[in-house]
């Protein structure tokens, strides 16, 4: 800026230097030295202390989590944690740097020596041992598969990320320092600094969550309609006017959308059932109402309720209304437990409120999931409660991961739970359940968090295997009950933020049946683990991680107790309900 408020020198002079006059002493003292030539670095330079955090992230990434992972998982997984650790050794040493006041000098051979063997006997160690750890885990869980090709080659999927992700954050600072460096000309330094750092962390977010994520969502979106417009092979629309979009119904067909027309489409008969139990059963009545059908949730429910009436639903023995997840899918495995149990002397009732899975309904749909499940409810439950007792079906809710999210918003707590409802049935709940987390955090004292005891049991209760007695033992249990199936492997049920700072119970208890007891917590990286288990919760054998299938045989066993059920036929169903799934 100085320069700028000096006059130029005369036409045709000369400065000073050129003719050969010396500056006066004062003038030399306070002459800037010429600036030193700008190097250039590598685009895939690395720092030693980068390179430190690089390498205890990396073999962090080893240690054992809640589900078996493959060579590629592992690889990405391993090349994520290592560009994490990377930019915190960074960031550690630009800390101390600013403490010591100091600039940063390169590494000395020596230095670079150490890292590289320690490197190298570090990786070795923790690749074995992440092994080992994995083989465990898929022992517990029966997992047969493992390709020793994918993990092989996890060193290179581990490198292609750690290496784009470096690249895309020396991208963003190439970015900073432009803005800086044109900012400067009108500002000063430091403030343009800042204001570049502003400038360039607000197009990062505004491009994250605008652009490609919305955009994201925009594309998924528009592949999950059209697919809803189409019908899976095999499925096909219903003679009997029990089903939506059959004779009589009030609910076309072609509006029920893929998920509703599978579940409509599908699921036991009479025969089916008759042949299941021995015993006479009952053509199951099957309610839906899909995105198609109405403009709102409260619309699709109420339309579904007059589809439900004119079945002749609320004249059966029981009446099961389920949430869905986010695509409008109701688990088979759910229903069909559920009909083989009431010997078709049912009727099932569920709505749809958005295209997309359940992964990306959490992101995005929330409240269309609380909005469908408190609709829905009421919606069914009005008509109910004006019959007379003794002609009332027994009433059920019933919801798997966001569906039970959504089937939670209708009531406000156990005691609403068991006033308005002869049962409820919850599989799967994530985290971030209202009233889940309730339960589970006032849980009674010295009852584990993975199987946590809630007011003695005396209406809300936890089974990670619901084949078992259902704790606490000895204890009544009344006929309206509200049972949580969750398997301790199931990431959906133990993922939270908390888990960055903040070790759960879960994990320092004894562990559940099918975690591996060598899993610890450590800050940041035990959130991320679980984080990198989500996306494959379900690719798992049945009975764990987010996969419930014939868990919900015993699940509505416990809270229906349907009289003259053996246990012999409890077993004949589960292995139906499992062949099925």
């Amino acid at each position: 800026m100085a320069r700028d408020m000096t006059e130029p020198p005369a036409a045709g002079s000369q400065p000073p230097e050129a003719a050969g006059a010396t500056l006066p002493p004062a003038a030399a003292e306070t002459a800037e030295p010429p600036p030193e030539p700008a190097r250039h670095r590598k685009l895939l330079y690395v720092t030693l202390p980068g390179c430190w955090g690089a390498l205890i992230g990396g073999c962090l990434s080893f240690t054992p989590s809640l589900l078996p992972r493959s060579g590629t998982i592992q690889g990405v997984v391993w090349g994520i944690t290592a560009a994490i650790g990377y930019g915190l050794g960074v960031l550690a040493a630009w800390i101390w740097r600013a403490f010591a006041d100091r600039e940063p000098r390169p590494a000395r051979r020596r230095s670079w020596l150490i890292f590289f063997v320690s490197a190298a006997v570090l990786t070795v160690v923790m690749f074995g041992l992440g092994q080992y750890w994995q083989y465990l885990i898929r022992q517990l869980m029966g997992v047969t598969e493992y390709n020793i090709v994918l993990v092989v080659l996890s060193p290179v999927f581990a490198a292609l990320v750690f290496c784009l992700i470096l690249l895309i954050g020396r991208g963003l600072r190439g970015l900073y320092r432009w803005v800086a460096h044109l900012l400067h000309r009108w500002i000063g330094q430091r403030a343009a600094n800042a204001v570049g750092w502003l400038l360039v962390a607000g197009l990062t977010y505004v491009v994250l969550t605008g652009l490609l994520f919305q955009g994201f969502i925009n594309v998924m979106n528009s592949a999950y309609s059209l697919r809803d417009t189409k019908t899976a092979e095999g499925v096909h629309q219903p003679t009997t006017s029990l089903r939506s979009g059959g004779p009589g119904s009030v609910i076309p067909w072609d509006t029920l959308g893929w998920q509703g027309r599978n579940f409509i489409g599908k699921g036991p008969s009479a025969n089916d059932i008759e042949k299941a139990t021995g015993q006479p059963a009952m053509e199951p009545i099957r309610i839906y109402s899909g995105l198609a059908s109405a403009s709102d949730a409260e619309a699709r429910a109420n339309l579904a309720v007059r589809d439900l009436e004119r079945a002749g639903g609320l004249h059966r023995k029981y009446l099961l209304v389920v949430t869905t997840t986010g695509s409008g899918w109701v688990d088979p495995a759910l229903s069909d437990s559920f009909e083989y149990l009431t010997d078709g002397d049912s009727a099932i009732v569920a709505i749809q409120y958005s295209y997309l899975p359940s992964w990306i309904s959490y992101l995005v749909d929330q409240s269309k999931a609380r909005e469908a499940g408190r609709a829905l409810f009421d919606a069914v439950y009005g008509p109910w409660s004006q019959l007379p007792q003794d002609q009332r079906p027994r009433l059920l809710v019933a919801g798997e991961s966001l569906g039970s999210f959504g089937g939670e918003t209708a009531f406000s707590g156990e005691q609403s739970m068991a006033n308005l409802t002869s049962g409820a049935l919850w599989a799967g709940p994530p985290n971030f359940n209202t009233l889940f987390r309730e339960f589970t955090d006032h849980r009674d004292a010295g009852s584990p968090e993975v199987q946590p005891i809630y007011h003695d049991g005396r209406i809300v209760r936890f089974a990670d295997d619901a084949t078992t007695d259902i704790p606490p033992d000895g204890k009544s249990w009344p006929a309206s009950r509200v049972l949580y199936m969750m398997h301790p492997s199931d990431p959906i049920v133990w993922w939270s933020p908390n888990l960055i700072f903040t070790e759960p119970d879960w994990i320092g208890e004894a562990p559940g049946q099918d975690v591996l007891e060598g899993m610890f917590w450590i800050p940041l990286v035990t959130f991320w683990q679980v984080t990198a288990d989500l996306p494959f919760a379900t690719g798992v054998p049945a009975g764990h991680g987010h996969k419930y299938t014939s868990e919900y045989v015993d699940g509505f066993s416990a809270i229906m107790q349907p009289a003259g059920v053996t246990s012999q036929e409890l077993t004949n169903l589960r292995k139906i309900i499992a062949a099925d799934g």
